[in-house]
């Protein structure tokens, strides 16, 4: 992805993130709620994002159709990078309703196949599985966000 269409996504998900009413809350510490994300990852994100989190090949490269590949969601991608409400939004919504336009992508909203507690809870299941440096990194950035 370019570095112009990465600001772009970027700066597009903090306006949207910006109008949602409530904060979201990640649990990567809870087992309960992690053990239930990681069941819906396996049965809704999986198919395209790989049961060990890791994306697909050449993620960053466009497909023949302009499309991107899924990304990992592991430490190596940049999941980690966006907020929590960041996350659930492009979840929810979709990248297509957050970027509009004629943003083309595999990526489907989840909006009517997930409950508002299944995505937190995939979200928090994937940032149970990384390195606790970058989960901190990643609370910080939340505390920071929320404070706007």
């Amino acid at each position: 992805m370019k570095p112009s269409t990465r600001i772009l996504l970027a700066s597009l998900l903090l306006l949207f993130s910006a109008g949602t009413v409530t904060a979201v809350e990640l649990k990567p510490s809870d087992s309960a709620i992690v053990s239930k994300g990681k069941s819906v990852y396996r049965a809704h994100c999986a198919a395209c994002h790989g049961f060990t989190l890791k994306g697909q090949r050449n993620w960053r490269k466009r497909k023949a159709d302009g499309r991107l590949p899924a990304p990992p969601h592991d430490a190596s991608g940049h999941t980690w990078h966006h907020t929590g409400q960041q996350l659930f939004d492009l979840t929810k919504f979709g990248p297509k309703a957050l970027i509009g336009g004629n943003y083309q992508t595999d990526m489907p909203g989840y909006n009517d196949i997930l409950s508002d507690e299944e995505i937190i809870s995939v979200l928090s299941y994937i940032k149970s599985t990384w390195p606790k440096k970058i989960r901190r990194r990643h609370d910080a950035m939340d505390r920071k966000a929320q404070k706007k």
